[in-house]
């Protein structure tokens, strides 16, 4: 999947995108790209995610942090003199934030869809791993932002960078 992406300097396309549109008779190659698409926006979002945490550690000299559960504690009482929260908070802000820019390079387009996905995947992820319902209107406040981040980014990175690469029939018909 991987590969794909980096063969995009020769020309070369190993996996086929889908349309602006999809048709509600949906292929199953069509399904396969949208679920291959997915996987990687999952996969990337929490690779950005852990090294996100891993940097705002470091950087923050924080010891106390759990890395594996970071991506899922909201149960850190905010304060912004905590660098157990900032860490929290500044590593999902800014996680969202790439995570725009990334799903805009993977999709290309379609964004918002994969960024609502992969939060929602992320929440039922929380509820899992913390066996609870996150209540703290902190943690959702900082999910939102960074989900309007990452739609807003990404929409952005992919009018600008993208769209100029794309053909739309409408533009053929005065060609």
């Amino acid at each position: 999947m991987i590969l794909d992406y980096c063969c995009r300097c020769c020309s070369v396309t190993l996996i086929k995108r889908h349309a602006q549109h999809l048709p509600f008779n949906t292929k199953l190659n069509d399904t396969w790209v949208v679920v291959q698409n997915l996987l990687m926006c999952v996969v990337t979002f929490y690779a950005l995610y852990y090294v996100t945490v891993s940097l705002c550690i470091g950087i923050l000299r924080v010891h106390e942090v759990d890395s594996m559960l970071a991506p899922f504690d909201y149960i850190t009482q905010p304060s912004w003199k905590d660098p157990k929260y900032l860490v929290c908070v500044i590593s999902m802000e800014v996680t969202y934030i790439l995570g725009g820019v990334a799903f805009a390079y993977i999709v290309e387009e379609w964004v918002w869809d994969y960024a609502i996905t992969v939060t929602l995947l992320h929440v039922m992820l929380t509820v899992a791993v913390m066996s609870d319902i996150p209540s703290t209107e902190h943690w959702w406040m900082a999910l939102g932002s960074g989900l309007v981040m990452m739609i807003a980014g990404g929409q952005i990175v992919a009018a600008k960078v993208f769209r100029s690469n794309f053909v739309y029939p409408a533009d053929l018909q005065n060609f």
